[in-house]
């Protein structure tokens, strides 16, 4: 037996998680659903080009007045 073999550890969060994975099956498909409705979006380039083009430069401080 080697020294530095250890007893397979799982904390109650890793538990946790299984155990609600081996309930709902559907869970991990129905996570990266709600992902791609929220993150995954495909970005038009010349938008985005255009919106930064727009950008107007804000000064240090917005609530002062500008004072020349």
């Amino acid at each position: 037996m080697s020294i530095f073999r250890r007893p397979h550890y799982s904390s109650e969060i890793t538990n946790f998680i299984e155990e609600m994975k081996e309930k709902k099956p559907t869970l991990e498909a129905e996570q990266r659903a709600g992902r791609a409705l929220l993150w995954d979006k495909h970005l038009d380039r010349s938008l985005l080009e255009e919106y930064s083009e727009a950008r107007v430069p804000q000064q240090p401080y917005v609530y002062q007045t500008q004072t020349k």
